[in-house]
């Protein structure tokens, strides 16, 4: 078989292609004490990868919907059958309208554009993407190790195939993947890296062609590759970095721009520097021309959709960004830098939040985290001189790429072009971790060749891979429940205040209100401004009836954060229980002034106006509930209860039906319009509402007390005597029911008499 290889994308100092060749081959060569040759085939190879990292995540399958994905998927009215598809694509990842000042701005309409609602569906979903994406890393792996070789019939050449099997084999099973795979929110993550390595792979095809200049180029690859990077943005922003590696690749690889030998020209002042083949190559040019005018229009489409404001973040988001010394917040950045490493090299300490104290700031020099700096800067710098300077092109080439790989996807999250909305996020680093598994790889490579001792190596290797495996299998258990994620939290992030208010929202979901008031103020301890935290342990704290202290907790947060609504409508009920309304309908207004479509507070605010006797603004009030939120039963029935209280039997009847049409099948509706027809003598469809609410709730003891009532009315007495054991049964300290249910006794008794 003839075989064509591309010359370019060596090192220029190499006389011909049998060099280049060669090289490549004995980089491979030193992992052949790793790999058997029976699993180094293209198919077999890809068979192993994927299924691992199958394996790995697989206990995630059966997962709840766990910490954000109950804001992005269950909440998300974007997701609901009844919302337009078209909604999507106005909205950003959360729901909220980008035209909001809440909203974060995430523009990702692809990820669910088909949703279920079931966790499973989604959780097996991301297990095979993240398989399939790492069956595809052994192409992209393949491109960084052996380069762009084709044979005769233009098939790529596969010439590392052990280095390409083992960095897709570390990328399959990092656990820093976690995240990503086992969160349901991971799946714009996943989405972003697959279409991310597809654009890579389709600009690396335009170069499979030659013309008699040998410039190689595909338009159509390229504008390919353009489109998948802008589908790739479209399911997270990290995606459209995909741009600017396939110019690094390009410039570098393909073109051969040698910096070392660029700079001595420049500095020598060597008239050959006019003459280089990078300059005149038109192909080249073109090619840079259409990435900068795709990725700028790209771009331009996509702030414009956004919004020209950045995204509002708060301080306990990311601390750094809101430090007043430009030398402190230079410090910190660098400092989660390092962090971000430190979890690619050592993934042992994994958390799902790393905001709120959970990273203190280093606010001197003096600090001994500084030390992490000067560390992480010496291995890059380290790096950057052997990729841009070694006289060895297939090093440099490989070194470029596994650098531009951990570099360029990381740069949207570096908070150098904009503030973002975290301090660490296990999940941004999917991509950058290819860069890590190529740098891995080359150094397990080179170590192998100085060293003799190649059954350590392989002994290293497999350990790191098997640990890893083990650290996917655990970490993805801990991803299952919300229970089981917040607690392992607690060991790596002690004085994060949001793994406290997790936890403690966890157990007050579940009913263990003591335990969650102890981690909800270990919460407000630890951030004395976390007004989510002392919202939720005001709301504990009302319904155990310490109003007192649950009034100076809501007072304090909506002190600390003037426009939160919930807070001030807490505070409002909390006023109201306490008898000072005047207070409380003032705290209502103040929620609905900064939250206008608030239905909740209209609901409260209409009791507060029942309370006071204002039957008209009750009334309003409630009405305004229902037109924000057609299916709020409680304002339905308090505006149902209080008509019938008052009198008005036909308004009353007439706005039970109403929310009967919206709601077709709440057993409380059907209660109380059956109560109003019963007293309006209208016995029949009284009854037939009563027994319907029954069927639904048939341990309700009122509902079979009124029926009770109603046969009472109607004359139907021993139907009447049934139902009122029943209810006695269900409720024996019911003293309406034991009356009626005497005075029946004493009815029936007489007319027992009278037939004697």
């Amino acid at each position: 078989m003839n075989i064509y290889m591309i010359p370019n994308q060596h090192n220029a100092g190499a006389g011909g292609h049998q060099p280049a060749v060669f090289r490549m081959a004995v980089l491979d060569t030193d992992l052949d004490h790793i790999f058997p040759s029976s699993v180094l085939p293209p198919f077999w190879a890809k068979l192993v990868v994927g299924l691992v990292a199958i394996v790995c995540f697989a206990r995630s399958y059966d997962g709840d919907f766990v910490f954000d994905d109950s804001e992005a998927i269950v909440n998300n009215k974007d997701l609901q059958a009844e919302t337009p598809l078209g909604d999507l694509w106005h909205h950003d990842f959360w729901g909220s309208r980008l035209s909001s000042n809440t909203s974060h701005k995430s523009y990702r309409p692809l990820p669910f554009l088909a949703a279920c609602f079931h966790p499973m569906g989604f959780h097996v979903v991301n297990i095979l993407l993240h398989g399939g994406i790492s069956v595809l890393m052994v192409d992209v792996f393949s491109v960084l190790f052996g380069g762009l070789q084709y044979s005769s019939k233009g098939r790529r050449l596969h010439l590392a195939p052990r280095a390409s099997l083992l960095a897709a084999l570390l990328f399959a099973v990092h656990p820093v993947h976690t995240e990503c795979v086992a969160g349901v929110v991971g799946r714009a993550d996943l989405l972003c890296a697959l279409f991310f390595f597809l654009s890579f792979l389709g600009y690396c095809e335009a170069f499979r062609e030659s013309n008699k200049e040998g410039a190689y180029s595909s338009t159509f690859w390229v504008l390919l590759s353009i489109f998948l990077g802008a589908v790739a943005m479209l399911c997270k922003e990290q995606g459209i970095t995909v741009l600017g590696l396939n110019a690094v690749f390009d410039i570098l690889v393909i073109g051969k721009f040698n910096v070392l030998e660029i700079v001595q020209k420049v500095l020598h002042k060597d008239k050959s520097l006019e003459s280089l083949g990078m300059l005149r190559n038109g192909g080249l040019l073109f090619r840079m021309t259409l990435l900068t005018s795709g990725g700028a229009g790209v771009l331009y489409v996509r702030w414009t959709i956004m919004g020209t404001g950045p995204p509002a973040f708060t301080e306990v988001d990311n601390p750094a960004s809101f430090a007043d010394s430009m030398l402190v917040r230079a410090i910190n950045y660098n400092y989660y830098y390092s962090l971000n490493a430190w979890l690619l090299l050592c993934p042992w300490w994994l958390c799902f939040d790393w905001s709120m104290g959970c990273i203190p700031l280093i606010k001197s020099v003096s600090d001994w985290r500084v030390i992490a700096l000067a560390a992480l800067w010496f291995c890059l710098i380290g790096l950057i001189c052997q990729a841009l300077c070694s006289e060895d092109g297939h090093k440099r080439r490989i070194l470029t790429l596994g650098l531009g790989f951990l570099v360029i996807p990381f740069l949207p999250a570096s908070n150098l072009f904009f503030r973002v909305g975290f301090v660490v996020a296990e999940r941004v680093l999917y991509l950058p971790s290819v860069g890590y598994c190529v740098l891995l790889t080359f150094g397990f490579g080179a170590l192998s060749k100085h060293t003799k001792k190649k059954k350590l190596i392989a002994a290293v290797v497999l350990g790191i891979l098997f640990i890893n495996m083990l650290r996917c299998v655990v970490r993805s258990g801990e991803w299952r429940s919300e229970e089981q994620l917040f607690r392992s939290a607690l060991s790596v992030c002690p004085l994060n205040a949001k793994v406290h208010y997790n936890i403690g929202k966890n157990l007050a979901d579940k009913g263990n209100q003591t335990a969650a008031i102890r981690y909800y103020r270990e919460a407000v301890r630890l951030n004395p401004k976390y007004v989510h935290a002392m919202n939720n342990l005001g709301n504990i704290l009302k319904e155990r009836n310490e109003l007192r202290e649950a009034e100076e907790l809501l007072s304090l947060a909506v002190r600390i954060q003037p426009d939160f609504a919930a807070a001030w409508m807490n505070l409002g009920i909390v006023q109201n229980s306490l008898k000072r309304f005047e207070a409380a309908e003032q705290s209502y207004r103040m929620a609905i002034k900064h939250r206008r479509k608030y239905p909740d507070c209209y609901y409260n605010l209409g009791r507060l106006y029942a309370d006071l006797n204002r039957h008209v603004d009750a009334l309003n009030a409630w009405r305004n509930a229902t037109v924000l939120k057609p299916e709020h039963s409680l304002a339905w029935n308090n505006m149902i209860i209080l008509l019938d209280n008052t009198g008005n039997l036909a308004q009353a009847e007439a706005v039970g039906r109403e929310a009967l049409e919206l709601i077709p099948n709440d057993h409380s509706l059907m209660f109380s319009l059956a109560n109003v027809l019963g007293k309006s003598q209208k016995y029949k469809e009284s009854e037939a509402l009563f027994l319907k609410a029954i069927k639904a709730n048939p341990n309700a003891a009122s509902y079979h007390g009124n029926l009770a009532v109603l046969y009472h009315r109607w004359g139907h007495l021993d139907l009447a005597k049934k139902h009122y054991e029943i209810s006695l049964q269900l409720d024996p300290t019911a003293s309406g029911t034991k009356e009626n249910y005497g005075l029946l006794r004493r009815k029936l008794e007489l007319m027992q008499k009278k037939d004697v």
